[in-house]
């Protein structure tokens, strides 16, 4: 995400005039920027989406086809696209309005209830896992075999070692690595996959994860993608009661879950580095939610 585009009410109050007039006198509050939209809520039920990157409107028009057919079945609720806004004179993008998903977001609260939300997350994943069709978006970040990201995970650990974190934990992290990348490939077809599950992208209330959002990456892959959360998301200790839960993980696919914990946890620090820098897409939430991460994935080996 390079610098931050901000919208006003103004600009999105005329836009509901425009094109959906019905909405367009409900209250606008709660902005919030995220990494490629800006949401609005929109009185009590809604929300206003605007794209702030360039590939933003392709991912919202992903959503706006594919999340309808697959939010009823998923045990938690999801922001639901319900409206498309086509873009005009007055805004040049594809933009939409979706349901709300009350909560915190996962990077400001924690999760206590620790055995409720292990449950709860396997269910959403059971539920969400199933065979994808064939015309499925596919995605070249999400789902794909780790070791497409070889490069990118030896340089992002090097240089939080270089600044002087994980020094003493370096051989472990790499162990996870390659055991991730020496296990075997998923036995069955791709199935659907959020793709994108770290505390970001989730929402807590009660002390327990009771909402996903941001499905932008949503695509067909390896489970064991989305399997990463378990780690990513869940506080030490509750990746055992959630594969319990989950049961459609073979070794392997742990392994390899294990994997993508740990390059994701890279991601997410280095993210947090950003922000702690002041520089462009850094978000300083997420560093912390990343080293938690990595410190659950290393005990938990």
């Amino acid at each position: 995400m390079g610098d931050v585009v901000e919208f006003d009410e103004a600009l999105v109050r005329s836009l509901l005039h425009e094109q959906h007039p019905d909405l367009a006198d409900l209250d606008l509050h709660g902005t919030v920027t995220g990494w490629d939209n800006q949401l609005w809520r929109l009185g009590d039920e809604l929300a206003v989406r605007l794209p702030c990157t360039e590939r933003a409107p392709d991912l919202l028009r992903k959503e706006h086809h594919w999340l309808p057919a697959l939010a009823p079945r998923l045990p938690l609720p999801v922001p639901t696209p319900l409206r498309i806004g086509e873009p005009s004179a007055r805004f040049p993008k594809t933009w939409t309005i979706a349901s709300w998903v009350p909560g915190e977001p996962g990077d400001r609260a924690a999760i206590s209830r620790d055995d409720h939300a292990a449950d709860t997350l396997a269910r959403f994943l059971r539920a969400l896992h199933v065979d994808a069709p064939a015309d499925a978006p596919a995605n070249p970040m999400r789902g794909v075999p780790l070791s497409t990201f070889a490069h990118d995970f030896v340089a992002g650990l090097q240089a939080i070692v270089s600044s002087g974190g994980y020094t003493g934990a370096l051989t472990a992290i790499q162990d996870v690595w390659e055991d991730a990348l020496a296990a075997p490939g998923p036995a069955g077809p791709p199935v659907w996959l959020h793709g994108d599950l770290h505390p970001a992208n989730v929402v807590v209330s009660g002390g327990t994860l009771s909402g996903v959002i941001d499905f932008g990456e949503l695509c067909a892959g390896d489970p064991a993608t989305d399997l990463s959360a378990a780690w990513v998301l869940l506080p030490a200790g509750a990746a055992a009661r959630f594969f319990d839960a989950y049961a459609r993980a073979d070794e392997a696919t742990v392994r390899r879950a294990r994997g993508w914990a740990v390059y994701r946890a890279v991601g997410l620090i280095s993210i947090g580095q950003a922000g702690e820098q002041g520089l462009p897409g850094g978000k300083r939430t997420w560093g912390v939610a990343g080293r938690a991460a990595l410190d659950r994935v290393l005990a938990d080996r």
